[in-house]
């Protein structure tokens, strides 16, 4: 198969170049806005026709999520106009599209963790505008997979576990919200996943993917720097309104992961394991 990735120097994606070299059978086309500008209708076109390509996957979006409040037109651009483009246009050859979408689609409110079927409910610009991405791929392409996720991060790019490694060196004390409660995902795992879903055969619906357990971003800051040696930063709990930011955040986001489990038989790591194993590889990168 021929497969476009989008966003390929984000972090999903440059987890998705690791891993294309386990996978020869498949040409990849990774691409970023430099070789696809996919808020351009008529060149998403022109390239998924002309490469002929099977299928793709967005890992494309804005993500800046206190910036889109301000941005709204370059964030409904790119999460909810480039992905209708792409659908559609994989639509015509008849292919698939694998779709990464989000857990600010929900507001949070509920105390158990988040099926798909659960009803969006979106409270900031970015997840509705990631919500309307996700209603306009399921209705332009027959054969669309979403997969949605939070609290990503990885080796690459700027995410929260490299701040809280900069600011643990820096600081001597170090305030994180404890009321907000998720799961970290280490992109590494949703991109084997998603090599998975691929293999298996890309199956349409919603599906939800983490890595397994549950914390707080408090617990996530305090497992950073136990891992990584960092002992002179004090890092104390603080409540969302003590951090006062332009985009409502979920106050709990954990995702159920029964459907993608059971569908693809796959096993999800533990958060902590992963966070280690991530650690271990920025350390070995230096």
């Amino acid at each position: 198969m021929k497969i476009l990735i989008t966003g390929c120097n984000g972090q999903l994606g440059n987890e998705l170049q690791l891993l294309e070299k386990n996978y020869p059978n498949h040409q990849w086309l990774n691409t970023d806005v430099e070789e696809l500008d996919i808020t351009n209708q008529l060149a998403v076109n022109q390239f998924v026709a002309e490469n002929k390509v099977d299928g793709i996957v967005n890992c494309a979006a804005y993500t800046a999520v206190d910036k889109a409040e301000s941005d709204r037109q370059l964030a409904t651009a790119l999460n909810t106009e480039a992905p209708a483009y792409l659908a559609a246009a994989i639509e015509k050859r008849g292919g698939w599209l694998l779709h990464i979408s989000t857990d600010y689609v929900f507001d949070g409110t509920n105390h158990t963790p988040y099926v798909e079927t659960d009803t969006p409910c979106p409270d900031s610009v970015y997840g509705s505008t990631k919500l309307a991405g996700e209603m306009g791929v399921m209705k332009f392409c027959r054969k669309t997979m979403i997969i949605r996720t939070g609290w990503l991060y990885s080796t690459f790019g700027n995410n929260f576990v490299k701040t809280m490694l900069r600011l643990g060196r820096e600081r001597d004390k170090l305030g994180v919200v404890f009321d907000q409660v998720g799961t970290p995902t280490y992109a590494h795992d949703l991109a084997q996943a998603i090599m998975t879903a691929i293999e298996q055969g890309v199956k349409p619906g919603i599906f939800h993917f983490s890595d397994e357990g549950v914390c707080s971003w408090y617990d996530f800051a305090k497992a950073i720097h136990r891992m990584a040696g960092i002992n002179r930063c004090q890092v104390s709990p603080l409540h969302t309104e003590e951090y006062p930011t332009p985009a409502s955040r979920p106050h709990y986001s954990v995702l159920d992961k029964t459907k993608i489990k059971q569908t693809y038989g796959i096993v999800i790591p533990q958060w902590e394991e992963s966070l280690q194993k991530c650690l271990e590889r920025m350390e070995a990168s230096k």
